[in-house]
């Protein structure tokens, strides 16, 4: 149980403290489908992330959307879940991923970019252009159970942004999402995984109850989640030694419990 703290001069009641625990595992995909022209490694084959998936099952591994994992953990019942992210909103993802995460009863997060429903990853300026879901693909997606996240309006990097582009690419691309599915809209994905404070402030003020990076250092916590790359290279020994070395690795995360 989480311990309080009363105020010796006031006689209140401050906010709970929440025993730090261990970050949550969090597996970082993109792309599924053809790999062969693939210059950042961002893609892999169903049949990839069908192997990976069964290497989560067969340790007793159970892939959840985010919102579930964050959940379970905060009820202590967080054991042996892992998170699976996908991000940038491929049109892939309904063709390609949902088959193989419906196969083993898996969920997913899904994070997509409002501002480029329909359009392509014009952001990669290598590589093939790879098309991204419309605005049905995403309720597609949706209905089949996925959660829906922010990755920012267009994808680009906060970190640069002036604050009115800030704001529209955190709360404007939240409340652009929340009409199209119907739903709220708990978290928030950073593009390129680059955050810094005043970006983190943002995503909280907008009313995201997580944002998920990649490795945020000391501004790791609810609102910057560490993930795991996990791309075609990713065989079960690959699987196994990331697996460890982020059990080893990461520092405990106030707050995510």
């Amino acid at each position: 149980m989480a311990a309080s703290v009363e105020s010796a001069a006031t006689g209140t009641r401050a906010a709970p403290l929440v025993r730090a625990r261990a970050v949550p595992w969090v597996a970082m995909y993109h792309s599924v489908g053809d790999c062969s022209d693939d210059p950042y490694r961002l893609t892999v084959t169903p049949d990839r992330l069908d192997r990976q998936l069964r290497w989560l099952r067969r340790r007793g591994l159970r892939g959840v959307s985010m919102a579930e994992l964050l959940a379970a953990r905060a009820s202590g019942r967080g054991r042996g879940l892992v998170g699976l992210t996908f991000d940038d909103g491929y049109a892939d993802f309904v063709e390609q991923a949902l088959p193989v995460l419906g196969r083993h009863a898996f969920g997913a997060t899904l994070f997509v970019l409002p501002g480029r429903l329909g359009g392509d990853n014009a952001w990669d300026p290598l590589g093939p252009r790879k098309p991204l879901l419309t605005a049905d693909g995403v309720r597609e997606a949706a209905s089949a159970g996925v959660e829906i996240g922010s990755h920012g309006l267009t994808h680009i990097d906060l970190t640069q942004a002036d604050d009115a582009a800030l704001r529209a690419e955190t709360a404007e691309s939240r409340a652009l999402l929340s009409e199209l599915t119907g739903a709220p809209v708990a978290g928030f994905c950073y593009p390129y995984g680059t955050v810094d404070r005043r970006v983190v402030d943002a995503v909280r003020a907008a009313g995201y109850r997580y944002g998920c990076a990649i490795d945020p250092g000391p501004l790791t916590g609810p609102h910057a989640l560490p993930r795991l790359y996990i791309g075609q290279h990713d065989t079960a020994v690959r699987l196994h030694l990331k697996y460890r070395l982020h059990r080893l690795r990461r520092r405990p995360v106030e707050g995510t419990r």
